[in-house]
């Protein structure tokens, strides 16, 4: 991996909970809140200054601006969520460019068990443990925000364990 095991290992215990918790809100609400992404944003914006060389912080930082770019236009053609558009926006920076197709494998993988567990789950009695949760009732849209989430966390375990 690229990604430095001791970058990964800083950034995981601050970013951990925040991708637990967006995949809760997201089956909870089908929402990514704002504080959820501002917080991983801001994260890396504080702990990535201190932790990599200053033109590499700054090639990241341009990575969050064209992943918001790129998700305000699939937004706009009804692709996906504002919340998921803004989340992959704020977890761009922790990728380093070298693991892209990895992330991208990882991601594709854990959207299938997302997929597969959700809608297991709801057609389960699994569902009465909350079954107040929005994500239940859709037919047409799923909560990115269940795999989404993982993904940026299992990233950055492996990057802890196996990274550079």
């Amino acid at each position: 991996m690229t990604i430095s095991a001791t970058v990964a290992l800083w950034f995981l215990p601050f970013v951990l909970p925040i991708c637990l918790y967006v995949a809760y809100t997201d089956m909870a609400l089908m929402k990514i809140t704002n504080k959820a992404v501002i917080l991983l944003g801001l994260i890396f914006v504080v702990l990535g200054f201190f932790l990599m060389p200053f033109d590499s912080y700054l090639w990241r930082l341009a990575a969050l601006l064209i992943v918001l770019a790129v998700g305000v236009i699939l937004n706009a053609a009804g692709v996906l969520g504002a919340g998921d558009a803004k989340f992959a926006a704020a977890a761009a920076p922790y990728v380093a460019l070298g693991d892209l197709r990895l992330l991208m494998s990882l991601f594709m993988v854990i959207l299938l068990a997302a997929v597969v567990a959700h809608k297991g789950a709801k057609y389960s009695p699994l569902r009465r443990m909350a079954p107040e949760w929005v994500s239940w009732e859709q037919t047409k849209k799923f909560p990115m925000g269940l795999a989404l989430g993982p993904t940026l966390a299992i990233y950055l375990i492996l990057g802890a364990l196996y990274g550079a």
